[in-house]
């Protein structure tokens, strides 16, 4: 069986006091992870984040010890500024949601949700 990607959202979020921009890549993966299970990847800045089964029990394991809901994935997040980010957020609930939420210094806050394919 081939483990065919698709491509499911491609934005990016542009500064205009540099004429930059930080770009997100979302893609659909049949197989991730060490059990070969469906799940999303997220791609910005040269970073990968694979959002599988297995690390997505554990994130909501500590969202709810957290006692939150939207629980921001720090170390898996780019937080270097105030005011230009990119932070990656699990949403727990049904069904389960990522929120990627981008600011350029001359941006407003974009944000989008995927649904992730599976529950934990």
């Amino acid at each position: 069986m081939v483990n065919e990607k698709t491509v499911i959202d491609e934005w990016s979020v542009k500064d205009l006091e540099d004429n930059s921009s930080l770009s997100i890549k979302v893609i659909d993966c049949p197989e991730l992870g060490n059990r070969s299970l469906p799940g999303i990847q997220l791609i910005y800045m040269g970073n990968i984040v694979n959002v599988e089964p297995d690390v997505v029990e554990r994130w909501a394991y500590q969202a709810t010890k957290a006692g939150v809901t939207d629980y921001l994935l720090e170390d898996k997040s780019w937080l270097v500024h105030e005011n230009q980010f990119v932070k990656i957020y699990l949403i727990l609930g049904s069904p389960l949601k990522v929120r990627v939420s981008v600011k350029t210094r001359s941006s407003k806050v974009i944000s989008k949700e995927y649904e992730l394919p599976f529950d934990v």
